[in-house]
């Protein structure tokens, strides 16, 4: 793996290199083995949290972990295009415009002592720009090479927190395209339920059911590209004990090693579908 500028990494795309690299602040990193036309995304995959930050934090390491998505970049890793977040969405979150993603408070939970100074800010700020460079610069590209391009917008949530019998998989739709791609998101749902887990875990899915897919991370995507499909799709945290932090790494390879098998069964339905 490399260490590179911003400008090195859209350098590279603009070439059309292969190559693995983490910023130069460690903010994210990128791997592209292949220019495929599918990418898979984990923007809260990351727990980094600046030094300078953590006197100030009211929030503790364990309620940061509890609402970042861990190991949702392990389980899409062994694909061609990955891009994921290293930082934590309690520095900034980039699920979120720049305007709304330094937080003031968290989950009812004001999150600072005293008001972050601009210095603070436009480090954090800084960092999520340079992703967003990053990101457009590699979906233009994909579109320049193929008729479509698939997004794999990887999140988890937390299923005990809800009063009510959830989803282990929950596809967010309602910012794409539905009367072109409904039909696409709705055979992805149909994948996902076929998954087999440990410990006679049952892969339900639905579209809409917990969350509706209003990160930015789609938005932004969907925005700015006309032939891009992003699919926010969330799995439930059974693949740890959401109160312990505990993760369990059966459950953890037991999604990697199936969605190495649907996500490019999905790209094949998505690239033969006349849309």
């Amino acid at each position: 793996m490399l260490r590179c500028s911003i400008d090195d990494m859209i350098l590279r795309i603009n070439n059309e290199e292969c190559f693995e690299a983490v910023s130069d602040d460690y903010s994210f990193t990128i791997k592209i083995e292949e220019y495929v036309p599918y990418v898979c995304g984990a923007v809260h995959d990351g727990r980094h949290f600046r030094r300078t930050l953590w006197d100030n934090c009211l929030h503790t390491e364990y309620e940061r972990w509890y609402e970042e998505d861990p190991c949702t970049k392990q389980m899409v890793q062994s694909h061609p295009i990955v891009i994921a977040g290293c930082d934590s969405r309690f520095e900034y979150d980039l699920n979120r415009p720049e305007e709304t993603a330094i937080y003031t408070d968290a989950w009812g939970k004001q999150l600072w002592r005293t008001p972050l100074s601009e210095v603070e800010r436009e480090l954090s700020l800084h960092k999520h720009r340079n992703f967003y460079k990053v990101v457009e610069v590699l979906i233009r590209k994909l579109e320049f090479k193929f008729p479509k391009v698939l997004v794999f917008d990887m999140h988890s949530y937390n299923w005990k927190r809800w009063e009510r019998e959830v989803p282990v998989w929950n596809l967010g739709t309602s910012n794409i395209d539905n009367e072109r791609f409904g039909v696409l998101a709705e055979r992805w749902r149909e994948q996902l339920q076929t998954m087999q887990l440990p410990h006679g875990i049952r892969s339900t899915s639905k579209i809409n059911d917990t969350f509706q897919g209003n990160g930015h991370f789609l938005k932004f995507i969907t925005s700015e590209f006309d032939n891009t499909l992003v699919l926010a799709t969330e799995i439930s945290k059974i693949y740890c004990d959401e109160h312990t932090g505990i993760i369990f790494p059966e459950v953890v390879h037991a999604v990697e090693r199936q969605l190495k098998i649907l996500i490019p069964e999905m790209v094949t339905t998505f690239e033969k579908a006349d849309v």
